[in-house]
């Protein structure tokens, strides 16, 4: 595991940030901008999905590639709309040591 970039997220999170404006003919992610929300949308749902079956199957090795598919399919998600992972990171730090119950009753406050 040492030999892996810490940096690996915020590098994804370039590269994908530079296939706003790359061509659709050499780019999967440019091609996901160019259709629009909806198709990003789609690949996030067809993710999830396929992250559910592998757990439920119970094959970690696909457990982890679909997990690594649907978190790269959020980037994008993301990304589409001026957001990152950090934006992530820091609503998961403001939720850090309060309870799972208490924050959701304070979204239903709210």
């Amino acid at each position: 595991m040492s030999d892996i970039p810490t940096d690996i997220l915020q590098r994804v999170t370039a590269t994908i940030e530079s296939r706003k404006g790359a061509q659709v003919t050499e780019s999967y992610v440019a091609k996901l901008f160019a259709k629009g929300q909806d198709a990003i949308l789609k690949k996030v749902g067809e993710e999830a999905t396929e992250l559910v079956i592998a757990a439920k199957d119970g094959h970690r090795d696909q457990i982890v590639y679909e997990a690594t598919d649907l978190l790269f399919h959020t980037m994008v998600l993301l990304a589409h709309h001026g957001l990152s992972l950090e934006d992530v990171q820091t609503e998961l730090a403001r939720r850090e040591g309060l309870s799972g119950l208490a924050e959701k009753a304070a979204r239903k406050e709210g």
